[in-house]
């Protein structure tokens, strides 16, 4: 299956649908936002990136800000910085780096992010590129990602499960869970007053259905 450009989802979306679905949903369909302290640090981070630009140094060239996208996946945005570095022959193979505040994770999630960028990358440069980065603005630490065939079936299965629950148009109920309380969306997303209300409902549901 091939993707129409009109119908491409960001790559955002696969951090946000593994993080969490509603909030994949409520940012992706809802269309809500809410900008925390957290999230401010990352967009000024991103947007020392996102600038665009080039640069060289010996055997390696970056390009900031790059835009990308997979028509096979459904996915597109921009690559915050590809590094092109100089192989045998003269050959340049790229290298994406994601760029993040904080510090890594335990979870896959930022790992599929930059797995996605270099899926897309393959598609538009048609080349094969084995690894990349991610860069942690926290520890100052540069962790490589390689895009082994595990971490390639999980991104491309994240993908195809978030362009569906966006494509659907709904969103799921919430499910309170610790890491709802560092979500900048805790106060639209209410998991808490959620979860009773639909415990409410079903009391009541199943009270009218016995008598």
């Amino acid at each position: 299956m091939t993707y129409a450009e009109a119908d491409l989802v960001p790559l955002s979306a696969l951090q946000h649908y593994m993080y969490c679905p509603r909030q994949c949903a409520l940012i992706h369909v809802e269309q809500v936002w809410v900008e925390s302290g957290l999230t401010a640090e990352g967009r000024i981070l991103h947007d020392r990136v996102d600038a665009g630009g080039a640069e060289k140094r010996r055997d390696v060239k970056r390009a900031f800000g790059l835009p990308i996208r997979c028509l096979r996946l459904g996915l597109v945005g921009k690559a915050d910085v590809v590094e092109f570095h100089r192989q045998a022959g003269g050959r340049w193979l790229p290298y994406p780096v994601e760029h993040k505040r904080g510090r890594r994770k335990r979870e896959d999630w930022d790992r599929v992010q930059v797995c996605a960028q270099a899926l897309c990358l393959e598609e538009m440069l048609g080349a094969s590129i084995p690894a990349g980065a991610i860069f942690y603005g926290e520890t100052r630490h540069r962790l490589e990602v390689v895009f082994d065939a595990g971490l390639r079936r999980e991104t491309e299965e994240t993908a195809r499960r978030a362009i569906a629950l966006i494509a659907a148009g709904r969103t799921p109920p919430p499910v309170y869970e610790k890491r709802c309380k560092s979500c900048s969306l805790l106060a639209d997303c209410l998991p808490k007053t959620m979860q009773k209300r639909r415990t409410v409902e079903s009391y009541m549901k199943r009270m009218l259905g016995e008598s």
